[in-house]
């Protein structure tokens, strides 16, 4: 199973019920931000790099602005077709590496951010997929976390994600402990074994890219 084109899929059908000025969880960005985002990342390379490279920010966001511009429906058809066919991220493995927690991040910011939204329940394997993942990415997600870090599966499979003491463990189904390393803290259903005070820091910390 793709669960990146499974998220795209479900993503767009979303922003075409939700419209272009619904709230998410990005700051600053409407549901119209959010797309054009997720388009200019993979149709306009010469803004994508801007995403992560502070520099090039400027002219990423003058795209993305020029991006969001479009109608609706063709903007949100750009976000449910995927990559065009000369993109690296066209090709299966690739899409699933760099895509599958990008839209499973995304479309929970959606979803997160509407009223009277409730947890997914998501198939065994997708939560699997997004384990082994997090396991993968977690020491550099929570670089910035104020004490040392574990994350523990519902299962009882623990990562170490950062030393340091006091060692605090956040426990939780693996989509709800990657939206917490991402920096969706205060929208992730997790348990944190730490005292309040401790606890409040670590939901207030900057994670994530």
């Amino acid at each position: 199973m793709n669960w990146a084109r499974h998220e795209r899929l479900e993503l767009a059908d979303l922003f075409a019920t939700v419209g272009p000025d619904a709230p998410t969880l990005c700051e600053g960005w409407k549901t119209r931000d959010l797309a054009a985002h997720l388009v200019i990342r993979e149709r306009r390379p010469d803004a994508a790099a801007g995403i992560l490279v502070k520099p090039l920010a400027r002219h990423t966001q003058r795209v993305q602005d020029d991006v969001a511009e479009q109608p609706w429906e063709d903007l949100v058809g750009l976000v449910r077709g995927g990559p065009p066919a000369w993109s690296p991220s066209a090709w299966e493995p690739i899409d699933r590496a760099i895509n599958t927690v990008e839209y499973f991040v995304h479309h929970e910011d959606v979803r997160r951010a509407q009223p009277g939204w409730a947890p997914r329940t998501l198939d065994t394997g997708f939560e699997g997929d997004l384990w082994s993942r997090l396991k993968l990415g977690a020491r550099l997600l929570v670089r910035r976390s104020p004490v040392g870090l574990a994350l523990q599966h519902t299962d009882g499979e623990t990562v170490r994600a950062k030393s340091g003491e006091p060692v605090v463990t956040v426990t939780g189904p693996p989509s709800e402990l990657t939206l917490f390393v991402y920096g969706r803290q205060a929208h992730a259903r997790v348990d944190i074994d730490a005292s309040a005070d401790v606890a409040d820091q670590l939901r207030a910390a900057r994670l994530g890219l």
